[in-house]
């Protein structure tokens, strides 16, 4: 006896529709031909030096852009790297920032006052910024490659000193020292005294007609 042949049902349309999204996010295609992705440095502006003061109240902004990005990162790692090697992170997180975000705000001052082992020196930095590949990841197309394009410098403001608690200006005795020492100094100085006198012995001299 024959068995009646089987009949596969259609597929809910609905069900097919709704699949299909998560299935093309999946999976991101990276030409062959994609440039390397980083971050374009966007503030402060990189035609000069930005010399930053370390104070309360002092908050830094570091600021870019994502460029030639296709896999775009979960965490981003910031980070500002001393002229004597020490590292200090970036930002009220660790260093550790979404990946998706486009500035970080610091305020070295809490840093500072917060009594660690390393404080920050008043001298050049190097900004630091890296995704979870790490510091030193291969270059790929379509991946984030780490910036450290930006460089800033910190100071320290001295206190106050009033000068009733005895302030001197070195710099400005030291300067008018040198000035009186200078043989140019001298003669100016001799040559005045000389058209000085003469003129006065020739007032003296004048007969005074009355």
């Amino acid at each position: 006896m024959s068995q009646a042949p089987q009949t596969t049902p259609a597929p809910n349309n609905d069900q097919a529709s709704s699949a299909s999204p998560a299935q093309n996010t999946s999976t991101i295609s990276i030409p062959a031909t994609a440039a390397v992705g980083g971050v374009t440095i966007t503030q402060p502006p990189q035609t000069a030096t930005s010399f930053f003061k370390v104070a309360q109240g002092q908050l830094i902004t570091f600021g870019w852009n994502f460029t030639s990005l296709y896999i775009t990162p979960t965490h981003l790692t910031v980070s500002a790297v001393c002229d004597n090697g020490n590292t200090y992170p970036v930002g009220p997180t660790d260093g550790v920032i979404d990946g998706t975000a486009t500035q970080v705000v610091w305020d070295p001052w809490a840093w500072q006052q917060a009594g660690t082992n390393t404080p920050l020196a008043q001298a050049s930095y190097t900004l630091h910024i890296w995704d979870d590949r790490g510091p030193n990841p291969p270059r790929i197309g379509g991946y984030m490659q780490p910036n450290t394009a930006l460089k800033f410098a910190l100071y320290t403001p001295q206190a106050y000193t009033p000068i009733s608690s005895g302030w001197s200006c070195a710099a400005c005795s030291g300067a008018l020292s040198q000035y009186v020492a200078h043989p140019a100094f001298v003669g100016i100085l001799t040559t005045f005294l000389v058209i000085f006198l003469s003129g006065f012995s020739l007032l003296r001299g004048t007969p005074r007609w009355r």
